[in-house]
């Protein structure tokens, strides 16, 4: 336990994380009838009548969040260094771009870009295959959609991070002749980055839960396939607790990695006087760098 507990996992978490596992497992088998059972071929292929079963669904549902994240993260970069930009167009651009999609909801942004944009000939989501990969277009547009929504929240967060750090490193940065791209990349990012990484852990945990309003475009991710399962086996009490329990089951392992990941950010801020001093220290090493790009 006190290994367990050096390691940053607590006991009782493991514990109740494998006790979700087993109802889950329960949960899912009961497919095939109207009562909780231990039928593991049920668990893993007779839910969807794609045969992709639950660990399909599971696989679908994780690469989509993490895939919509990603693009959330890159968004909200560029969106954030476009609202603080002191180019007017940028300002409009991005402020425009965060207003659109933080002011309408997720279902109706899925619906009208899948749906209403085909409908218009404006854009088909085609199939794709990329190194023996097919990725329908419905999961394409998934990956899309979500991302660019969030990262209509990600802009706000980052920004937040951004003027978090001292403004006097960046006039530092300038003093020492380095670029806006090498003062961003080189000193402020890193430094928002442990400002900006326990809201991203929140955000992508609501991403996990979010990929069940993708059932409106017929994805076959984690919540449709139990909705399927339960329209023909009427077990809909049963197999609906297991895909909650499921997506219980997905948020809590991430708990554990975000907690990892923060506790790893924690390990490279020093608490003393001399981090002006160590700060200095850095940038003078990243002066000829700064020379090489210029001003």
């Amino acid at each position: 336990m006190t290994a367990l507990r050096n390691r940053g996992i607590r006991p009782a978490l493991l514990v109740g994380c494998l006790l979700v596992l087993a109802l889950a497992v329960a949960g899912c088998s009961s497919a095939k009838g109207k009562s909780f059972n231990f039928d593991t071929n049920a668990f893993l292929t007779d839910l969807n009548p794609t045969s992709q079963g639950v660990l399909g669904a599971l696989y679908v549902t994780i690469v989509i969040s993490v895939v919509a994240q990603m693009i959330g993260v890159l968004l909200g970069v560029l969106a954030a260094l476009g609202k603080m930009a002191r180019f007017a167009p940028f300002r409009i651009i991005a402020n425009f771009y965060i207003w659109i999609f933080r002011g309408t909801p997720l279902l109706v942004q899925l619906a009208f870009l899948f749906y209403g944009v085909g409908a218009a000939h404006l854009w088909g989501w085609d199939t794709l295959t990329i190194n023996g990969f097919v990725i329908p277009g419905a999961i394409q547009a998934a990956m899309v959609i979500l991302g660019v929504n969030e990262g209509a929240y990600m802009a706000e967060i980052i920004r937040a991070g951004i003027m978090a750090v001292d403004p006097g490193q960046t006039e530092a940065a300038k003093s020492l002749g380095m670029t806006y791209r090498l003062t961003m990349t080189r000193i402020v990012l890193p430094q928002a980055a442990r400002v900006i990484i326990p809201p991203l852990g929140n955000e992508f945990n609501n991403m996990l839960k979010t990929t069940s309003l993708l059932t409106v475009i017929s994805v076959f991710e984690l919540y449709n396939t139990f909705s399927v399962a339960q329209g023909t086996s009427y077990a809909t009490f049963e197999l609906f607790a297991a895909c909650a329990v499921w997506y219980l089951l997905l948020t809590t392992i991430w708990g554990f990695i975000q907690s990892r990941i923060e506790k790893r950010l924690e390990r490279g801020t020093t608490r003393n006087t001399d981090n002006d001093m160590g700060l200095r220290a850095r940038m003078w090493g990243l002066r000829n760098n700064a020379g090489n790009q210029g001003h």
